[in-house]
């Protein structure tokens, strides 16, 4: 297990109730950035089930590769860069959300 962020409407990441980002939003906000590429789904999974998307560029993991994953109307990535960081806000802003930690901390503004 691993320190997450979240991309999310809701009062707390957690909650089980509240306004969600819903996977054509967050398809969408994807297909509309230079920095980001849809990770097709898997052979034998549900259609519904998760989105990913992996960062592929300026990123300072060594591989170069850093993904996000929309299920259950939130977006999270696990371990982010400083940079990854930065893109969740971006596209929080985007998506009238916001980034918060496992912990219920905020990021950006």
């Amino acid at each position: 297990m691993g320190y997450e962020l979240h991309i999310t409407r809701r009062d707390d990441w957690w909650d089980e109730e509240g306004s969600e980002i819903s996977r054509q939003e967050w398809e969408s906000v994807v297909a509309a950035d230079p920095d980001l590429v849809m990770q097709p789904i898997p052979d034998g999974w549900p259609g519904d089930a998760f989105s990913s998307a992996l960062m592929t560029t300026r990123s300072e993991r060594e591989d170069g590769i850093e993904a996000l994953h929309w299920d259950q109307g939130l977006v999270s990535a696990k371990h982010p860069s400083d940079v990854l960081i930065a893109k969740m806000c971006e596209l929080a802003r985007l998506l009238e959300a916001r980034v918060q930690g496992d912990d219920g901390e905020y990021y950006g503004s």
